[in-house]
């Protein structure tokens, strides 16, 4: 039964992967015997997080910046000089931009279109030599996008360009499946709700807020790092051999309304 659901051995990029969901995926696989590469702008940050969690399994940075079609080329050059395969790549790097309609600027849409969409796009079509070279028939390689119920609306106000870059994430996700499937890759995209980061760090630190959002909840909390990291696990191991194109919500039932 365990082998249905091991990823002992695999190896996985995650970008993103110094913090956020990023690091609890991350920590995730590590401890589950993957071969971990994480990446992101901060190369001291990712680093130091790549060292932290080699003290329990293999974690190794790869910094760089995909905000720039020069960064996204440079991750991919780094993974094939190192690995000829790539059976998992998690494309969770990713970028909000909250300002009133009024004044929502431009580069509030360039800089979350770029990460949130295209350098997904563009990462994922630089390694399908590693992908295609991980799977087989019976045992596809992974893509695992970060998708997010914001691209339906939900607590997506005044981050006009964030909800709409998700949705185009859940397309691109159906699409790619399509047409990878031949090629013996999976696509698929988990949409989370509420989880601790960075981009939720001002709800977080309004207490008021923080209770209002988690009384919608209909199960009375936010996400935590065993319910991404599981999920995202399961999509790369065995069990999900057959699963693509599907646009997974984890978000403890808040799109119910």
């Amino acid at each position: 039964m365990n082998e249905r659901f091991s990823i002992d051995g695999k190896t996985v990029l995650i970008t993103g992967g110094s913090r956020g969901i990023g690091l609890m995926m991350a920590r995730g696989y590590v401890q589950a015997g993957a071969r971990v590469y994480i990446s992101s702008r901060n190369a001291e940050v990712c680093g130091r997080e790549a060292d932290t969690l080699s003290a329990e399994g293999t974690c190794i940075a790869l910094p760089a910046d995909i905000t720039t079609e020069e960064g996204v080329t440079h991750l991919a050059q780094q993974l094939a000089e190192k690995e000829a395969k790539l059976d998992v790549l998690i494309n969770n790097a990713g970028k909000g931009w909250e300002a009133p309609l009024e004044t929502f600027p431009d580069i509030g849409w360039d800089a979350v279109m770029n990460i949130n969409v295209k350098a997904v796009f563009k990462l994922t079509r630089e390694l399908l030599p590693q992908l295609e070279a991980a799977g087989s028939h019976e045992n596809p390689s992974r893509v695992i996008n970060i998708g997010s119920i914001a691209a339906e609306g939900y607590n997506s106000m005044e981050l006009y360009s964030y909800g709409a870059s998700k949705s185009a994430v859940h397309w691109l996700t159906k699409t790619l499946a399509r047409e990878f499937g031949p090629r013996h890759i999976t696509v698929n995209a988990i949409a989370p709700g509420r989880f601790p980061s960075k981009m939720t760090a001002p709800v977080m630190s309004d207490r008021d807020r923080y209770n209002a959002e988690v009384a919608a909840i209909p199960l009375r909390r936010w996400g935590q790092e065993a319910d991404i990291a599981g999920l995202s696990i399961f999509l790369a191991s065995p069990a999900a051999a057959f699963i693509t194109g599907a646009i997974i919500p984890l978000d403890g039932g808040t799109r119910l309304g």
